[in-house]
């Protein structure tokens, strides 16, 4: 067997796979599942609760923003265990609380006058790009270890040509 067998694709058919996660992460091809409804459903309904208990120190809201506390806490949780089902846990843990911590995080500032500084927005951006990055390496599963396999082969040691002959 040869020193330079791959796993999956060819190597030089690399930038069509490349490509193709490219293109399904864009468009969203695998996000449109219905578990990947219920998470982003979950994700929102992570914004509620703590918005919720925001409401509930004005004295006017305090019933109201403890109910929408409540019902989004439930709500959250039964959608985040449903889309358990098919994403994984991982993935799925990422993706709900980042759009909680985003969300919350954006209310914050355009509601509640929270700090509005540039710091803040890059930690925020450092929470996206990691999620980015977890649903990206969920997708490069469907090209085997392609995104491994130029990094393994440049590990691989070659025999002397002596010993070859």
């Amino acid at each position: 067997m040869s020193a330079n067998k791959t796993f999956g694709p060819s190597y030089k058919y690399s930038h069509l796979c490349y490509a193709s996660l490219l293109a399904s992460f864009i468009l969203f091809e695998h996000l449109m599942s219905i578990y990947w409804i219920a998470l982003l459903l979950a994700g929102l309904c992570e914004i509620g609760w703590p918005l919720g208990l925001k409401l509930a120190d004005l004295p006017n809201m305090r019933a109201w923003g403890l109910l929408l506390a409540i019902v989004s806490m439930t709500l959250s949780g039964f959608l985040l265990w449903y889309s358990l089902k098919e994403i994984p846990i991982g993935t799925a843990y990422a993706v709900w609380t980042s759009i909680g911590a985003v969300g919350t995080f954006t209310i914050g500032v355009l509601v509640f006058g929270d700090p509005n500084i540039a710091i803040r927005w890059a930690g925020v951006a450092l929470i996206l790009l990691g999620v980015i990055l977890l649903k990206m390496g969920r997708a490069s599963t469907y090209c085997g270890q392609l995104f491994y396999q130029p990094l393994i082969s440049n590990l691989q040691v070659q025999p002397p040509k002596s010993a070859q002959q």
